[in-house]
């Protein structure tokens, strides 16, 4: 499949897009590459979506030497790959900080978002600042890529021995020449950000956890509070961590395809 670049201040995206209607935008999480949703896209093109899957700024195959990263920039573009891509507006489907960014992108502009999929979603600081502080001195080198291997390993139980292999290999994507600096720069975002923007949001959304998500002590209160931030719905998916649409393609893609046909009508 041929790459789509999206240029976005100097600078290219990658992004894989298939399908013909209504467009979908999504979005992984950091230290994740966009094939993350490549099962859940295959389900969304057979029901008649266009679907985009689009790499964070230095991941995957997307450039580096961005001035900027975290969730505003990610904001940035999600809408500028509606502005390329869409002939009005889309749904955002985004994971992790890619839902913060979502959010965001649905604040700024109504009229680019018609809805918004957020699949275990960080719309707040997990942590203190002591934690955040921590984060980063741990994926300083030399130690950061086995630091971060490890971590990822415990993102995705559901998919069993596969977390292993897949936190193998998109660590070593991320430690190719200047994608660390990207990554490291990546994971010093401050989801305080997110907050003014949960009001302002009003498309409909949907709320996507799964039950065994390392990041959240209690992954069902914080898809709760969250949907109680912008009125979602919520769909709670058994045994899957922090990326369900990869760990439960099926089970997501059934419930979000419900959630679209609902979103679209209105």
């Amino acid at each position: 499949m041929a790459i789509t670049y999206i240029e976005v201040e100097g600078r290219r995206l990658a992004a894989d897009v298939r399908g013909s209607g209504p467009l979908v935008v999504c979005s992984p999480a950091m230290g994740d590459t966009r094939d993350a949703f490549r099962p859940f896209a295959d389900r969304l093109v057979e029901q008649g979506f266009r679907v985009a899957t689009v790499d964070l700024r230095g991941h995957g195959d997307s450039d580096t030497g961005f001035a900027r990263y975290g969730d505003e920039a990610t904001a940035d573009d999600l809408l500028a790959t509606i502005d390329v891509l869409g002939d009005g507006p889309a749904v955002v489907a985004g994971a992790s900080m890619s839902a913060a960014a979502a959010v965001i992108a649905a604040g700024r502009r109504p009229d680019a978002v018609s809805g918004l999929v957020l699949l275990a979603p960080f719309l707040r600081n997990g942590g203190g600042a002591a934690a955040r502080l921590g984060l980063r001195a741990l994926l300083c080198r030399p130690w950061g890529p086995a630091v971060w291997r490890t971590y990822a390993a415990r993102l995705w139980p559901g998919l069993g021995d596969g977390a292993r292999e897949r936190a193998a290999a998109t660590t070593r994507l991320l430690t190719r020449p200047g994608r660390w600096r990207a990554f490291a720069a990546t994971a010093r975002t401050d989801h305080r950000v997110v907050g003014p923007w949960l009001g302002r949001v009003v498309a409909p959304s949907l709320v996507v956890m799964g039950t065994a998500d390392p990041d959240w002590k209690d992954p069902r209160v914080e898809a709760e509070w969250a949907a109680g931030r912008l009125g979602s719905g919520v769909h709670l998916v058994p045994g899957a961590g922090h990326a369900p649409m990869l760990e439960a393609a099926d089970d997501v893609a059934t419930r979000v395809l419900r959630f679209l046909d609902e979103a679209l009508d209105a």
